[in-house]
């Protein structure tokens, strides 16, 4: 516990400049002088990259007695370093834990904004202003407690100007001050500037908004199920899916959410609480072992990834295609949508693609599949066979998301967002 508090010290010396060679000699004194060094230099390294996610996450917002400094350090070692193995943390680490699911769902969101899969790549972008910075805050309204027009009166009421539909997405890069759109294809989704911070809006703080952005709404909207569905999201933490989904629902039917972190769990279910999530049933287990022939899990399945990588997106659903040949088609969806999936294999383009360059949003991926007629050829006997277990699909190392009615996913593993 000494250790991170003395390398808070350190860093905030050599921060400060004035102050870095006492704290130095203070920290030459320190019995590990070895692990306090690399801490500190580590620490100082990632630093803005540690201040991005700690202010996303609203640390501390949540935390004031927290000193910045001395955050850094933690949330180094809880993303990047050891991670409290084996007691480490002292006192802090109860600390750390209650808000480990928002600070590794921030770094995932930020890797993804810049485009890059590894710590180590944020380091060659930090420095670039890019495209990612000027994405928009979306603001999704939860129509399980609210609607739209009733949180466009309420930001009218406080000061904000409401500038009607958009129509391009020139209208939403324009946006400036304390103007805010509805997005044109989205009916739900509010749009604010640029850096727009609400963490700490009543309505948020009452689970009537969601924020999520809107790459990451494409799912639910597209899976589209209608009130009564049973559906499966496959890795459903930290839960702004799961909470689309439900609002889609109505509340109405019964939604199946699977993940292996206990703690994220714990944290999902604050966040449906929050929403007035009623329809939920969680489930701290691995979804690839589920029985595929389960009937509560069979007919359409959305593939979603927050990734950019073909490997994790094209070839996973060529993959699966190939392995399971007539057993699901990709859907044609939103063709609209002006970033369409690679051409990697025929049907490519039903995929759809979204980055901050190109949608003026996060990087997202999507696929929707639809199970196929059984062929009249098929004997019954064949027909109401189990179907093959899913996952025949290399493992890959980051978090698929997948929200599905009645169907297991081909490929979901354990890996972000």
């Amino acid at each position: 516990m000494a250790v991170y508090a003395t390398a808070a010290a350190v860093l905030a010396g050599v921060e400060s400049r004035r102050g870095s060679i006492k704290s130095l000699v203070y920290a030459s004194s320190f019995q590990n002088v070895k692990q306090l060094y690399a801490l500190v230099c580590e620490t100082q390294r990632y630093s803005s990259v540690l201040d991005a996610v700690i202010a996303s996450a609203g640390l501390l917002r949540a935390e004031k007695k927290l000193r910045p400094h001395l955050a850094k350090v933690l949330v180094y070692e809880l993303l990047m370093g050891k991670g409290f193995k084996g007691g480490g943390g002292g006192r802090w680490k109860p600390l750390l834990d209650r808000h480990r699911a928002r600070l590794k769902a921030e770094l995932a969101r930020l890797k993804v904004h810049r485009g890059v899969s590894k710590n180590e790549d944020l380091l060659q972008v930090e420095s670039k202003p890019g495209p990612a910075s000027q994405v928009p805050r979306f603001v999704r309204v939860n129509t399980l407690k609210s609607c739209p027009d009733d949180a466009v009166d309420y930001f009218k009421r406080q000061g904000f100007s409401y500038q009607g539909r958009a129509s391009s997405l020139e209208d939403l890069r324009t946006l400036k001050g304390k103007c805010f759109l509805l997005d044109p294809l989205l009916p739900e989704l509010l749009v604010f500037p640029a850096q727009t911070d609400l963490h700490d809006h009543p309505l948020y703080q009452a689970g009537h908004l969601i924020l999520q952005d809107k790459a990451s709404c494409l799912p639910a909207t597209l899976l589209a199920p209608p009130p009564g569905s049973h559906v499966i999201d496959a890795c459903a933490a930290p839960g702004n899916k799961t909470s689309h989904l439900a609002a889609l629902l109505k509340n109405q039917g019964k939604i199946f959410a699977f993940d292996l972190d206990a703690g994220r769990l714990a944290a999902m279910a604050t966040l449906l609480a929050r929403a007035g999530v009623s329809c939920c049933e969680l489930a701290e287990r691995d979804f690839l072992a589920v029985s595929p022939s389960d009937q509560r899990y069979r007919q359409r399945l959305v593939y979603s990834t927050c990734s950019l990588c073909q490997e994790e997106n094209e070839d996973v659903v060529r993959d699966a295609l190939q392995q399971n040949p007539g057993t699901f088609r990709l859907v044609p969806v939103l063709p609209s949508w002006p970033h369409r999936g690679l051409s990697t294999f025929p049907g490519a383009e039903h995929c759809l693609r979204a980055s901050p360059e190109t949608t003026l949003t996060g990087g997202f991926f999507v696929a929707v599949f639809e199970r196929a007629e059984v062929p009249s050829s098929v004997s019954p006997a064949e027909a109401l066979a189990p179907d093959p277990a899913p996952g025949a699909a290399p493992r890959k190392k980051r978090r698929r998301r997948a929200a599905v009615p009645g169907t297991p996913p081909l490929e979901e593993q354990e890996g972000k967002r």
